[in-house]
Parts: C-alpha cells; structure tokens; sequence
C-alpha cells in the first residue's frame, strides 16, 4: 500500500535516530505534547510512510528517514522466500 504525503499538515518533523524504537513491537515512539506518544510501525517505514500519528490526539509528525535504510536486504528476501515456499 503506497502512501501519499505531499499534502499532509504535521505538528513537526523529526528524524528517525531521535525516536525511541522498542523491538518487540516494531514501532518508533516520540513524545507528543498531549503526554502520549506519537508512533509508527517499521512496517510502515517499509512501505514508504512518513507519518507518526499520535493515538489520544489529532496531531501528526513526519519522521525523516532514508527509506533505503528499511528497504528488505538480499538475506531477509531469501528467507522470505524460502518460508514461503516451505510452507506452501
């Protein structure tokens, strides 16, 4: 699923290394004004979105990131791969 960002109206921007990312969910976390946290999956990254989104309020951030940074390594395309093709 692509994502377009072009028009979107955001609280702020911030770069990926500044958000907290917690592996055993596979999101990045960033303090929002409002005392929640805005988030956004490494799925999401992955697919190209820039949006963290907090989840008590309206507000929105764009996370700033190198998309090749999260695009699927030779390695991790083969073991997808093979899952695949094991368990059909």
């Amino acid at each position: 699923m692509a994502f377009d960002n072009t028009a979107d109206s955001v609280y702020d921007e911030v770069e990926i290394e500044d958000m907290e990312y917690v592996e055993e969910e596979g999101k990045y976390y960033y303090p929002c004004p409002c005392g929640d946290r805005f988030e956004i999956s490494k799925e999401l990254l992955e697919e190209g979105e820039t949006i963290a989104s907090c989840p008590s309020c309206s507000l929105r951030l764009r996370v700033v990131y190198d998309p090749d940074d999260f695009a699927p390594d030779d390695d991790e395309e083969a073991i997808q791969l093979t899952t695949t093709i094991t368990v059909v």
